[in-house]
């Protein structure tokens, strides 16, 4: 038997294309993970944005195959950045053009005076060599480390793949006249009914039989294939965890330095207004500002098509943070709200609020070198670690989909 731990988009998946026998443990009441979607009168929420963006055709066709054309929105991808009380659009960097003349000048300058002989040894230095001092420190560096919550110098050269948008010199310099911010994600899928919609898509492929509910992994002995969770002990042939590597290192008794292991938390709140603000017609917002509480605003009302403003704003926090006064912060949240814009005299009407821990991780050598060992050590007893946080890497929906598909096919 195959004993899968969550009921996530990573557990799902694999449950959904492995030939084996298999059981799913999940310690919610429902499945989803971070996938959950919340219905409150007219709005609609999710934990936090899940916006699809396909790069896998096998994918996009597995996913839609079962969701109705009519219940996706394909939604054209408009984001600015909030800078000193313009909005310049994402990404910064090739647009620095839309600065003052000062401001741009620096940029530009500093851009093409960049000390190419530096020695890039972490995501700060990364940032500086790449793009020169003033684009670096006006939003790159103040937007990561308010997302991450650490200093950037602690973070890997690579620690977001390609979901980072770099551009040369050259691209900047011909985003000047003929602008075009397209990315690897120009544009995205949503479903109208939250990203909960794409997890049942998956889930029914899926025999909800084999999930039981309230149900978590407390231990396993690797010599004995030996799983207990808070209920009984369970014998496996393999064991594919979705849950953050460390945790499941603790729970197969497998030392490793705990220091090398950090990642951030993110309070997400959902607010729903009783109207329309101002002519944002922004799918997200980004806010390096360091006197501002948030790093994000999203706008589901512009997503999904709604007379009424309806939000998810993300707030970054490191790991070990205590002592989080919610309301306190909600109370700041709305007071940031209105000094940049977004809410004038519109009426907070509906909220809810979840801190997603671990939230973003963050990735060094140390890591990864770490990492790649012990999943090489776990593999000798067949068990695996997949997803987000069983993978401890930054990725889409999406990778962890192909990730279980290719892992169900390999064992």
């Amino acid at each position: 038997m195959d004993l899968i731990i969550g009921a996530g988009i990573s557990g799902l998946s694999y449950a959904a294309a492995t030939k084996n026998d298999y059981l799913i443990i999940e310690k919610d009441n429902e499945i989803g993970g971070y996938c959950k979607t919340i219905y409150s009168g007219d709005y609609v929420w999710d934990y936090s944005g899940h916006f699809f963006h396909f790069q896998r055709e096998w994918v996009k066709d597995y996913v839609m195959g079962r969701l109705s054309e009519v219940d996706m929105l394909k939604v054209h991808k408009f984001t600015q950045i909030y800078y000193k009380g313009i909005l310049v659009d994402f990404p910064f960097q090739m647009n620095i053009h839309q600065l003052d003349k000062e401001e741009f000048i620096d940029c530009l300058y500093d851009l093409f005076n960049v000390d190419g002989n530096v020695e890039i040894t972490s995501f700060k230095s990364m940032l500086y060599a790449k793009f020169g001092k003033s684009i670096a420190e006006k939003f790159l560096i103040p937007y990561n480390e308010k997302l991450y919550a650490t200093d950037l110098d602690k973070l890997d050269t690579d620690a977001m793949g390609r979901f980072f948008p770099y551009a040369n010199r050259e691209e900047i310099i011909r985003n000047f006249r003929n602008s075009s911010n397209q990315s690897y994600n120009a544009f995205f899928l949503y479903p109208k009914r939250g990203v909960i919609k794409v997890v049942e898509s998956v889930a029914s492929h899926v025999d909800r039989s084999k999930i039981s509910f309230n149900e978590w992994l407390v231990s396993v002995d690797r010599a004995s294939g030996t799983a207990v969770t808070n209920k009984r002990a369970l014998r496996f042939d393999n064991l594919i965890s979705s849950a953050p590597f460390p945790k499941l290192m603790d729970m197969c008794g497998i030392e490793y330095d705990k220091s090398i292991y950090s990642w951030n938390k993110v309070l997400v709140f959902n607010l729903g207004f009783d109207k329309k603000g101002t002519e944002i017609r922004n799918n997200w917002i980004y806010f390096p500002d360091r006197e501002l509480i948030f790093y994000r605003v999203g706008f589901y009302d512009n997503i999904i098509g709604q007379d009424k403003m309806s939000l998810y704003v993300e707030i970054g926090f490191n790991h070990d943070e205590q002592n989080i006064d919610i309301p306190k912060i909600l109370e700041r949240t709305l007071s940031d709200l209105k000094k940049v814009g977004i809410i004038s005299d519109q009426q907070l009407v509906a909220s809810h609020h979840v801190m997603m821990d671990p939230a973003y991780v963050h990735i060094t050598q140390q890591s990864e070198e770490d990492k790649k060992r012990k999943k090489e050590m776990l593999a000798q007893s067949n068990i695996y670690s997949i997803g987000r946080y069983g993978s401890w890497t930054y990725c889409s929906l999406e990778d962890n989909i192909a990730e279980a598909f290719e892992l169900a096919e390999g064992i």
